[in-house]
């Protein structure tokens, strides 16, 4: 089969017709990896009828235990579906083992780094390549640590990052807490057998996390990388919810402050869902019925954002509809 791409071998496994949604399943094998068994799945949505897209591409990653469908139903609704309708060229990365990517050889060994360093510059390459323009990234959870983690490396270049969206993304997260000492032992996490998502994460991965030991072994080295963050400048806005048993809203407001850009904005979405919806799935991103909260919140942003960069006098600020 023939590539879709000149980078590295892209082969399209997928195309499905939801009613007049449109989902075309990319697997990417970037070989950029010291473990080259990695493959990278990557949606793409959009409509049966609708023109070329005529706006930029947005990157949806996703947080711990989650996958692609973290941002839409095929036959429902989503953040992704609401991005689509908005006119953006919708993207949804699956990391390694999750969803549509299959668990790569050392997969018992992945480390966020590794996200970071080798998986999501090959997205933005291949999403470029295939649209002609840089893309909006929005990230949930780890997903967005990701992102940081390889703007703050120059893994990713500012350039191929038009703006910042954060959904429960603080520098340190509670999920390595809320595992009881016999999940601990175990080498591989699943997400179903502790309620907190549909996939699994390597052990190895999550102990990462803990104490913002992503950023450096110590404290000097981490405080020196994260300062890098004040000579970011593309446009950010971070959300938190006051219920999210993963991460602290306080924490996801500390991390947003570093960022040096202009335009950014903090929304504390309060407690987004009852309690009970937020322990059936781990985090209030994660739930269904939660994307009313959000979803328009990040469209509203995002057009905003265009409309600036387009000339308009329009300022890419939101407003909290309760």
């Amino acid at each position: 089969m023939q590539s879709s791409s000149q980078l590295f071998p892209v082969a399209l496994v997928r195309a499905e017709l939801y009613g007049d949604l449109i989902e075309d399943v990319y697997l990417l094998k970037p070989n950029n990896s010291p473990d080259h068994s990695v493959e990278l799945s990557l949606t793409r949505l959009g409509r049966l009828h609708q023109q070329t897209p005529y706006r930029p591409p947005v990157i949806l990653v996703h947080g711990a235990f989650g996958n692609r469908f973290t941002w839409y139903a095929p036959r429902g609704s989503g953040l992704g579906i609401e991005l689509v309708d908005a006119g953006f060229d919708v993207w949804i990365a699956e990391m390694r083992g999750h969803g549509c990517s299959p668990r790569n050889l050392e997969y018992r060994n992945n480390q966020l780094s590794d996200y970071a360093h080798h998986d999501l510059p090959a997205i933005a390459a291949f999403v470029e390549e295939q649209s002609g323009l840089a893309s909006h990234w929005i990230g949930h959870g780890q997903g967005g640590l990701a992102v940081i983690l390889g703007l703050l490396n120059e893994w990713l270049t500012e350039r191929s990052v038009r703006s910042l969206g954060l959904l429960g993304v603080a520098a340190s997260d509670r999920l390595w807490s809320l595992l009881s000492w016999r999940e601990k032992m175990r080498a591989i996490i699943s997400g179903c057998g502790v309620g907190v998502g549909p996939e699994d994460e390597p052990k190895a991965l999550l102990k990462g996390l803990q104490e913002e030991r992503i950023f450096g072994k110590d404290r000097s080295e981490r405080e020196h990388l994260l300062s890098r963050l004040s000579s970011l400048s593309m446009p950010v806005l971070s959300l938190a919810a006051t219920n999210d048993p993963q991460v602290n809203a306080e924490a996801c407001q500390a991390l947003f402050n570093r960022f040096g850009a202009q335009q950014k904005e903090f929304i504390s979405l309060g407690h987004a869902l009852s309690r009970e919806a937020v322990m059936s799935y781990g985090s209030p991103f994660m739930a269904r019925e939660a994307h009313q909260h959000f979803s328009g919140l990040i469209t509203q942003w995002l057009k905003a954002i265009e409309n600036t960069s387009q000339g308009q006098d329009v300022a890419p600020s939101i407003e909290l509809i309760e």
